[in-house]
């Protein structure tokens, strides 16, 4: 058998090697701000219909939960920490409780295999579903806080800050949410440990804090809608220390950063598994 060189052969192996004429070319990735924009649309039409009674629920268990207080609590501070902490619960049951048994369920269905071939950067993918988690949270925390103030007598003038307190809260809410259900290994736990981390906001962040003991403060103190509640709460007072308010936003809003960048580096971790 002769050996002939590859390059005296017409269309031979270096030919071979040289790119087709007129063959298309891989497009640019996504950019993170657009991919975030079309997750979000997505997940918030997918989870309008499913989503929308489970917000009921959530709604009719804070007001309820104001109601039965409304005969154990005295007015003043403890009633601030009633209502503060029954509508940031709204924002917990929904961006913490469900997001978490969401991406429990998404990751034990392959689910997560149709987010991998998508060409969007994964902090897409979880800021889009938190952020569509969280905007059902609204009509629900609003509602709340309104029935709160009437039945305690506190004043309406300054709800608007509920405008921040929402947002930031729940991004906190939602990161810990979408972790906890990406590192849990069954849904089974991720559903378990999303009904933890909403019953902990709702003994810890509904609770008057002064009748707590010292080391049950200290957990309060890490939950993340604490500081939500704080500045809420604060804005109760007939003269409000804007600074301290400004602070808890602050601090809520630091966790919210952190927390959702460990459910992006979560997601990236179970994306490739």
């Amino acid at each position: 058998m002769s050996v002939v060189p590859a390059d005296v052969l017409p269309g031979g192996a270096l030919a071979a090697q040289e790119p087709a004429a007129g063959a298309a070319e891989l497009g640019p990735r996504a950019r993170l701000w657009p991919s975030l924009a079309a997750v979000y649309r997505a997940q918030l039409s997918r989870a309008r219909v499913a989503r929308i009674p489970l917000l009921f629920v959530a709604t009719f268990q804070s007001v309820g939960i104001m109601i039965l207080m409304r005969g154990v609590v005295d007015d003043g501070a403890e009633a601030q920490a009633v209502v503060a902490g029954s509508s940031v619960l709204v924002v917990a049951f929904v961006a913490l409780n469900l997001l978490a048994q969401y991406f429990g369920h998404l990751r034990a269905s392959g689910g997560l295999d149709h987010y991998a071939t998508l060409p969007v950067p994964p902090a897409a993918v979880v800021l889009g579903a938190a952020g569509a988690y969280a905007s059902f949270t609204v009509p629900g925390t609003v509602v709340t806080a309104v029935f709160g103030c009437v039945l305690f007598g506190l004043p309406l003038a300054h709800l608007w800050i509920l405008v921040a307190v929402i947002p930031l809260a729940g991004a906190a809410l939602a990161g810990l949410g979408a972790a906890l259900g990406l590192l849990a290994p069954r849904p089974e736990l991720a559903t378990l440990l999303g009904q933890l981390g909403m019953s902990a906001a709702l003994l810890l962040g509904v609770l008057p804090a002064d009748r707590m003991p010292g080391f049950v403060r200290f957990a309060r103190d890490l939950l993340p809608s604490t500081y939500g509640v704080e500045a809420f709460a604060r804005t109760f007072g007939p003269d409000p220390d804007w600074v301290f308010v400004l602070g808890d936003l602050a601090v809520c809003a630091a966790v919210g950063v952190v927390s959702l960048a460990v459910a992006t580096w979560a997601y990236r971790r179970a994306a490739v598994r």
